[in-house]
């Protein structure tokens, strides 16, 4: 097991995890080959996924935005074989620019986009009332992958940049905190909203 690396290049047993409430829920055992075909899925199963390949899956459709889900959901088309080269080339981008662990940047720009309280709405006699509520660990991961996917969506949308090129970037930028990036806006925007409604 400890000689398994990711693509036979990145050591996951050398990653660590700071958010100690994410600990179960970012899966790190160590894969060669991040795909294990739909073996895994589920509602309670995907914790027991490499988180590098839930990352490829939401990739390959990044989930709802809003009243425009019905255009950009035809869009979500290929292989998955394209999308694993493609994340293999942002992981060299990233070890080459940053000189550490590419899943590690990952992990730090899941931890820094995971949200810690939301907005629950609840119907109170004719009105509907807001208030602030704690978001699961489960659900902070889930959360984090899909705006960190929908920001590389829009990024990639009429960029001349590959594929690869604006994964490494939009997660290095995440993981440096960047508050212009789509996932740490949102989470911003959501958390000052849930204070808001304590």
């Amino acid at each position: 097991m400890q000689n398994m690396l990711l693509f036979d290049r990145w050591n996951l047993s050398e990653v660590v995890v700071t958010d100690q409430g994410l600990v179960k829920y970012l899966n790190l055992r160590p894969v060669v080959v991040p795909r294990t075909y739909g073996r895994k899925s589920g509602d309670f199963r995907k914790n027991e996924m490499n988180i590098v390949e839930r990352f490829m899956n939401k990739l390959m459709n990044t989930g709802h935005t809003g009243k425009r889900h019905k255009r950009t959901s035809g869009r979500f088309t290929g292989r998955y074989q394209n999308i694993m080269r493609e994340t293999e080339k942002a992981f060299e981008i990233i070890e080459e620019k940053k000189k550490q662990n590419p899943v590690q940047v990952l992990v730090k720009a899941i931890e820094n986009s995971a949200l810690f309280e939301e907005i629950a709405a609840y119907q109170l006699g004719g009105i509907i009332a807001r208030k602030a509520v704690i978001t699961s660990p489960q659900r902070r991961v889930d959360l984090a992958l899909r705006l960190i996917t929908q920001g590389i969506y829009k990024s990639t949308f009429k960029s001349k940049k590959s594929l690869g090129e604006v994964i490494a970037s939009d997660i290095m930028a995440i993981a440096d905190n960047d508050p212009k990036t789509i996932p740490i806006r949102e989470r911003i925007r959501i958390e000052k909203e849930a204070e808001g409604a304590r």
